[in-house]
């Protein structure tokens, strides 16, 4: 088996279990462990524990590897290949109950930088519905609706816009960066049919992937953020950029499929 392949279903396999403990985690109640930039910004017990999951049976079976996740230190391994893992996507929605956040895990080659590396396979589960979007590299991006599914081809939606694209968009948890967001949306408004908000940016650009989003933009993503997504958009035949070089990052993602990229990039450019 191929080293993207065997990456690939070893993400499959433990983002199911994660979010199935995910899943019982917010049926028992959820329970505020810490914030972290602000008030917004919180991270729930569960995410600590799925983390804790995730990292434990990746150990298991690559125990070489290095590992990146938002919620416990980051390790170097010595096998070139690191995961970038966010155990709940959308942890304020799966504080609120609002069934909206995903487990997104990539396996990545090269140094720890969405600049340098290089995605080999990602997956991204929503509990709540029980669908499973996983990509590897060269090998285009499916769709599991449910364990005994056949898998689903996905593709981005090739246009044309003439009576605009569903967008969707984030805004970050400092305050002082509110003004900034909305003045950007303003720009990016003559372009959309509509705009949504959905609060998980793996489940945006999964559903870039899907077509049931034409596009997505937003300011201050972390790696594990879109790690996943990233691989997930350009195996569907989209593109996804942004900053620093040209690369998906802090500064702006935006992912889209066809000319709808480039309206995009210059829209948000003009701001």
């Amino acid at each position: 088996m191929a080293l993207d392949d065997e990456l690939a279903l070893i993400g499959i396999r433990i983002a199911r279990e994660a979010g199935e403990l995910a899943r019982r985690r917010r049926a028992e109640g959820v329970r505020i462990a810490a914030t972290k930039s602000g008030v917004a910004d919180i991270v729930t017990a569960a995410d600590r524990e799925v983390e804790a999951l995730i990292r434990a049976r990746l150990a298991e079976v690559r125990p070489d590897d290095g590992f990146f996740g938002e919620e416990s230190d980051a390790a170097q391994g010595t096998s070139g290949i690191t995961w970038v893992v966010d155990p709940i996507d959308g942890t304020v929605n799966y504080a609120y109950g609002i069934p909206a956040y995903a487990v997104s895990i990539a396996a990545v080659s090269g140094e720890r930088d969405p600049e340098r590396w290089t995605a080999l396979a990602g997956a991204v589960y929503s509990p709540a519905t029980d669908e499973l979007f996983h990509a590897t590299r060269g090998g285009g991006a499916w769709l599991d609706r449910g364990r005994d599914a056949q898998p689903e081809r996905l593709a981005v939606n090739p246009g044309p816009w003439a009576a605009g694209a569903l967008l969707a968009t984030g805004f970050g948890y400092d305050p002082a960066t509110h003004a900034g967001d909305l003045a950007r949306l303003a720009t990016v408004m003559p372009l959309a049919r509509d705009i949504r908000r959905i609060g998980a940016a793996s489940l945006d650009l999964a559903f870039v992937a899907a077509g049931r989003l034409d596009g997505y933009f937003e300011r201050g993503l972390n790696p594990w953020d879109h790690a996943a997504g990233v691989l997930l958009v350009t195996e569907a035949g989209g593109r996804v950029g942004g900053s620093p070089g040209d690369r998906p990052g802090k500064a702006m993602t935006i992912a889209a499929g066809g000319d709808l990229y480039t309206a995009l990039v210059e829209a948000i450019a003009i701001h």
